[in-house]
């Protein structure tokens, strides 16, 4: 039986390590993580925050001239739980199967670029190349439910700061046929609860001025608007999720008891605001609808991004027209998005690092979060190469630092 890749061994072996939610094993992680460091000689960093798995790791790999602006590679620990009786196989075993299917959670979401990363830098290392700027690999917690304990916190920081970061990647999503995705932007999360106050009383009198009333005003016009969406991405064939505002009705809560009418009921919506759209407009409307349901009809946010930024892919990005010579001289058909959902990446763009989400994965059905969530291992070793040339170009970029 032919010996193991080292890569995929240590693609594994980091599926292994059960960083879970809602009980993260992070301890075990970073233990991982300052292995590979040793073993790959680079400088291993830990930064911890005030409260409890608020935290940031990166390992350094130094450049000739500290001068100019870093790269920066990030990747998120964290994983989403599973229901193991959906599995074929443990979903924390790492198991792969007679065609190398490996077979865990996080295989495609994301401890495949992370370890596509480090084995990347190991084959340019032993190739002797010595970078012209400094390359930090970071691995941060708590992505999966919202970052603000990992990335969020990491790019306020002072040791953030003195990364002197110039252009990021990150993570994107799978692709089932032979391109690639490489996303330039995201939608903005909006998740918001929407409360309606009014008239109480015994449930067999028409009162009016009811909580039930609003409610029903505000999901009608918010539900409303995502059908309209849903036409908009149906009749335009070149649309992606990205392009539409998605809408969700995701909680209703409220009500005493059933010959009660509700003094106060509430409704969770989640947003996810297309670039094309102007978030004033967004809030505008909200702030309207409460008006239109009511009175005592107010919202609050549970995650609300007030920026949508973009990075430019276009002549004016020294680091697009690097990434896109090296995808074109490897024959790489790219598909340019907007990716639907939230990731760290979007910390980084609100500071103006431009940065690329990119998960080198094609041929390969989307199982994020998933049952039976698995990457081929064919398919994860030419990933590996993929990074192993876009680092080798993106490193030595000699252009101007100016930020398109």
């Amino acid at each position: 039986m032919a010996q193991e890749n080292i890569a995929v061994t240590n693609f594994r072996e980091y599926l292994r390590i059960k960083t879970v939610h809602p009980e993260p094993d992070y301890e075990n992680a970073i233990v991982w993580l300052k292995k590979q460091a040793i073993d790959l000689g680079l400088e291993f960093h830990i930064v911890e925050f005030p409260k409890p798995n608020e935290f940031a790791v990166w390992l350094t790999w130094q450049g000739k001239d500290v001068t100019l602006k870093s790269v920066l590679l990030n990747s998120h620990i964290d994983v989403v739980p599973v229901d193991a009786t959906k599995w074929t196989y443990d979903p924390f075993g790492a198991e792969k199967d007679a065609n190398g299917n490996i077979f865990a959670r996080g295989s495609q979401d994301m401890k495949c670029v992370g370890v596509q990363y480090l084995e990347a830098i190991r084959n340019l290392k032993a190739r002797g190349v010595v970078p012209l700027r400094t390359v930090h690999v970071s691995f941060v917690p708590d992505e999966e439910v919202g970052g603000y304990k990992g990335m969020a916190c990491f790019v306020k920081s002072p040791e953030f700061a003195s990364l002197n970061v110039g252009f990021a990647l990150d993570e994107g999503i799978a692709s089932p046929d032979e391109s690639f995705h490489v996303f330039y932007g995201e939608r903005a999360i909006w998740q918001f609860r929407m409360t309606a106050k009014g008239k109480t009383g015994h449930a067999s009198i028409l009162h009016e001025d009811t909580a039930a009333e609003k409610i029903h005003k505000i999901i009608n016009k918010l539900l409303g608007l995502r059908e309209v969406e849903k036409a908009r991405l149906k009749s335009n064939p070149n649309f992606d999720l990205g392009d539409v505002t998605s809408v969700n009705m995701t909680m209703l809560s409220g009500g005493l008891q059933p010959n009660v009418v509700p003094p106060e009921l509430s409704v969770v919506f989640d947003m996810r605001i297309t670039p094309h759209w102007k978030l004033d407009d967004m809030k505008k409307m909200l702030d309207d609808l409460c008006i239109e349901a009511g009175p005592e009809v107010s919202y609050d946010y549970i995650q609300h991004s007030n920026i949508i930024a973009q990075t430019a892919l276009n002549d004016s990005n020294v680091w697009w027209t690097t990434f896109k010579s090296v995808t074109d001289s490897l024959s790489l058909n790219l598909n340019k998005k907007i990716f639907p959902a939230a990731t760290d990446i979007r910390f980084m763009r609100q500071l103006e690092i431009p940065a690329f989400g990119f998960s080198p994965m094609n041929n390969t059905p989307v199982l994020l979060h998933d049952h039976d969530e698995f990457l081929n291992e064919t398919v994860f070793l030419r990933g590996v190469e993929i990074y192993e040339a876009i680092l080798d170009k993106i490193v030595n970029v000699t252009k101007s630092d100016s930020t398109p």
